[in-house]
């Protein structure tokens, strides 16, 4: 899937020095960041600094008034297979209980940056997505999955517990019985499936991936920030807040909008049968 990187980023800028991250690579035009897992050779199996170097992207993407979306992709024929594990093996080895907390705090950071990030985040699945892989697709805003990616749960066919959120999302994605079968089974399930469970939004060829990804990218940089950011607001706080708590930041988030400038020109523009001007 190097072609896929390739036409995905042609053209881009880095948004940050290449050098500061050990196996991330991150590119950016036209308000779109593209966060790749770079390490092809081992199916992007996260190992090294790579989990605290893609939490800082995305805090960097997230602050950088730049950036209107983020792109999740893997470099090479993997999305993410998990956590490295024969690192997991050393760290067992040696008992250090210690650098395994370190991760398991970095992979949190990683998650908690997406979910507060007021931009929408979308999961370009160019392949297998396991373990710790899979719940970052999990946690990302919209997926979009090439007919080759798989996902599996696969923490336990090393006796691990999930991560990255798992637990999190996975019963919120599907119901009780079947996280369990993922989780404890640990099996595999190719797109199709994913796309049955509603677990990616949309399932294309493997050719059609980089294209499909732009365009969608294309069509979130243009919508209205406001009302995007407050939406995505909503879709989360909706999980554990009640219908009048819900109904109360309606009304805020709605007047938020009404009062914009974004909303105001789109109005104009529906009223006049034109389409709305856009501020790059």
């Amino acid at each position: 899937m190097h072609s896929f990187l390739k036409l995905l980023t042609a053209h881009r800028s880095l948004l940050t020095p290449k050098a500061m991250y050990e196996n991330i690579n991150v590119e950016f035009e036209s308000g779109v960041a593209t966060i790749t897992l770079d390490r092809p050779e081992k199916l992007n199996a996260l190992a090294g600094h790579m989990r605290r170097d893609l939490a800082e992207a995305l805090e960097h993407a997230s602050s950088d008034p730049e950036v209107r979306v983020v792109v999740i992709t893997g470099a090479g024929r993997a999305f993410c297979t998990g956590a490295d594990v024969r690192r997991m093996g050393e760290l067992m080895e040696s008992h250090d209980v210690e650098e395994f907390k370190r991760l398991l705090g970095a992979g949190r950071r990683v998650l908690t940056a997406i979910r507060q990030m007021l931009k929408p985040v979308v999961a370009a699945v160019n392949g297998p997505a396991y373990g710790a892989g899979f719940n970052l697709v999990l946690a990302c805003d919209i997926r979009l999955a090439a007919e080759s990616a798989t996902f599996s749960q696969s923490f336990v066919k090393v006796g691990l517990h999930p991560d990255w959120g798992g637990s999190y999302f996975l019963p919120r994605a599907v119901p009780s019985n079947l996280a369990c079968e993922m989780f404890f089974l640990g099996d595999s399930i190719d797109a199709r499936r994913a796309l049955e469970l509603g677990l990616v939004n949309r399932v294309v060829a493997d050719s059609e991936l980089a294209s499909a990804t732009r365009e969608l990218a294309a069509r979130l940089r243009a919508a209205p920030h406001a009302s995007v950011a407050a939406a995505k607001r909503a879709v989360y706080m909706s999980e554990h807040e009640s219908l009048e708590r819900m109904l109360q930041y309606e009304t805020e988030a709605q007047l938020q909008c009404f009062q914009s400038r974004e909303a105001r020109e789109r109005v104009r523009a529906f009223l006049e049968r034109r389409s709305p001007r856009i501020e790059k």
